[in-house]
């Protein structure tokens, strides 16, 4: 299992668009992909693969979120959706 960390920078955070370019990168992958808000206590990680999973997040502006992947390319994909949310989800 692969995790890391990123920052949201998204002035809006992670809505429908973004959530929407988060989830299909994820989907491109054959790992299973979990993210985290870890801003809010007792938030369990979602399937990152999940539209509904990735906006119950409700991660704004400045949240720190966990991207783990468990898989044949887990490392492949954990940095793929790092880098994606560091370039501000395509915003």
């Amino acid at each position: 299992m692969v995790t890391k960390q990123a920052e949201v920078l998204n002035k809006s955070g992670i809505h429908a668009r973004p959530a929407s370019v988060l989830v299909n990168e994820a989907k491109r992958f054959q790992s299973r992909i979990t993210i985290q808000n870890l801003n809010r206590t007792n938030m369990k990680s979602v399937n990152a693969k999940s539209m509904v999973m990735v906006l119950s997040l409700e991660a704004t502006q400045g949240t720190n979120v966990a991207i783990s992947a468990e898989g044949t390319d887990e490392r492949e994909a954990v940095d793929a959706l790092i880098e994606l949310i560091n370039n501000g989800i395509n915003e």
